[in-house]
């Protein structure tokens, strides 16, 4: 079923700030070794499906209605919840092999960032919009009335969302996350400051916006906090200076993503040149525990994941914004990957020290955009283990149980869209929900994969009502488990 929400027929929806920036031309000898690495069957040729042994392709569902980008994914019960530029598609995935369209609905607005709690869906908008509406149009940043934030829906009719609410926030919502209470829903609003045109987005922007949703009564959304997450002195607050102090790095005007622990009151994030730890058991004033940099390997910090303990986080790089090659023997094995960091230490005087780097080793073509991406555990006790993103480089699961020596135990990726010009693409968000990874592809559509390993089959008897990555459950405590889930 289509849902509609617009008066008139979109504009089209027009990436903001942050992921996938539209990539550079490349050069005609970078296009040259990139067919000649198809040709050598040193890469997959293009849109070819390759695939470790236990990885199964169970099904792919192209684009329709909504034409643009795709980007996250959230879960709820037997549904699968798809953003993208144009609005968010709803999937019923109660046969994985074979999902069925449920509902699209159109409201553009990049990213489209989307999480569901309850009867709730949530959107976050950062682009600049001429209204609040899903008939907005795109409009300059500069334009004083432009609105972008976050949008609410009901989706307690499955089949037809409703649009209850909007919150316009500073910088807008490049990201969000939920901290789920009994009556309130608190979202934590990320955005950064990418350059001056945006009015509200001018440095210091060093702190996030909180919203409380009251889940019986969402239109009356409101931000109660603007926490900031970086003091200090001069024009910049405390964050990372960026270049030229740091060159290559980000300076940081703000978060992009969040990830909260709600059974151990933690969050960690991913804020441009800083990874940080928090607690957050005043969800309208959290606190900073601990804050690292690394100014050789990391150029963004764009995303951070828990293992299950919670005494380690894995923190992604997204070098080049997502729009470029960086899987390649030139950029290096260090660089835009995954930097594994153990907390040491208890409350306060926890600390983030650093123990490795990973990324995926086998290379893309030049044309190919690949770097460290979205990603969730795999929930297997005693073990951490994760799936992940990597844009064209596909989706990868990987051991860090050892934080000093991850490994890549499987993966899935096609070949480069093309060989002579950089066209953005690849998987975006990748996650395991109830015994399977789902993947949303930029260009190609839904993905259902099935892994079948000695090392993860226990994890396919612990089933979850609800699953925003973003909002890491405890899986064994919180949710539902057959016997032996456990064991």
């Amino acid at each position: 079923m289509l849902v509609s929400l617009l008066a008139a027929g979109p504009a089209a929806a027009t990436p903001g700030p942050g992921d996938l920036p539209v990539p550079d031309t490349v050069s005609a000898e970078r296009a040259a070794s990139a067919r000649a690495a198809v040709a050598s069957g040193e890469i997959p040729g293009v849109d070819e499906i390759v695939h470790t042994p236990n990885i199964e392709h169970l099904a792919n569902i192209p684009k329709d209605a909504l034409k643009g980008t795709n980007s996250d994914l959230a879960f709820q019960g037997r549904y699968a919840f798809a953003g993208n530029y144009d609005g968010f598609r709803i999937f019923d995935i109660s046969e994985p092999s074979s999902p069925k369209t449920v509902a699209q609905v159109l409201c553009p607005g990049s990213q489209n960032d989307i999480s569901v709690s309850g009867n709730l869906l949530f959107l976050s908008t950062d682009s600049s919009r001429s209204d609040d509406s899903c008939a907005s149009v795109s409009q300059p940043a500069t334009v004083k009335e432009s609105w972008e934030g976050m949008k609410i829906f009901d989706i307690s009719d499955i089949s037809n969302p409703r649009y209850v609410a909007a919150v316009e926030t500073a910088c807008g919502s490049h990201t969000h996350t939920l901290l789920p209470k009994r009556d309130d829903v608190y979202v934590y609003v990320s955005s950064y400051a990418p350059n001056a045109a945006f009015p509200d987005c001018r440095p210091p922007h060093d702190g996030i916006s909180v919203i409380k949703v009251p889940r019986e009564a969402p239109e009356r959304a409101a931000v109660v906090s603007f926490p900031v997450l970086f003091p200090g002195e001069g024009p910049d607050g405390g964050g990372n200076p960026g270049a030229p102090t740091n060159p290559g790095v980000s300076k940081t005007t703000g978060c992009h993503d969040i990830t909260v622990l709600p059974g151990e009151d933690l969050a960690a994030g991913a804020c441009m040149g800083d990874g940080i730890l928090f607690d957050v058991r005043d969800p309208v004033r959290p606190r900073v525990i601990d804050q690292v940099q690394d100014n050789v390997n990391f150029a963004f910090w764009h995303s951070a994941t828990f293992n299950q303990k919670a005494d380690k986080v894995v923190f992604a790089d997204e070098l080049g914004g997502g729009g470029a090659a960086t899987c390649n023997a030139e950029v290096g094995p260090n660089r835009g990957a995954n930097g594994i960091y153990d907390i040491v230490g208890k409350g306060d005087g926890r600390k983030l020290v650093f123990r490795s780097y990973f990324k995926i080793s086998r290379h893309q073509a030049d044309t190919e955009n690949c770097v460290a991406h979205n990603g969730s555990l795999i929930p297997v006790r005693g073990k951490d283990i994760m799936v992940q993103s990597w844009y064209q480089g596909g989706v990868s699961v990987w051991d860090f149980t050892d934080s000093r020596r991850p490994k890549e135990i499987a993966y899935f990726e096609r070949g480069p869209i093309s060989t002579t010009t950089p066209v953005g693409g690849g998987s975006w968000s990748a996650y395991y929900y109830n015994g399977h990874i789902y993947s949303n592809d930029i260009a190609k559509g839904f993905d259902v994969l099935k892994l079948s390993d000695k090392r993860t089959d226990k994890a396919q008897r612990v089933r979850m009502h609800e699953l925003n990555a973003q909002t890491q459950p405890d899986y064994f405590r919180d949710f539902d488990r057959a016997s032996g889930a456990d064991d």
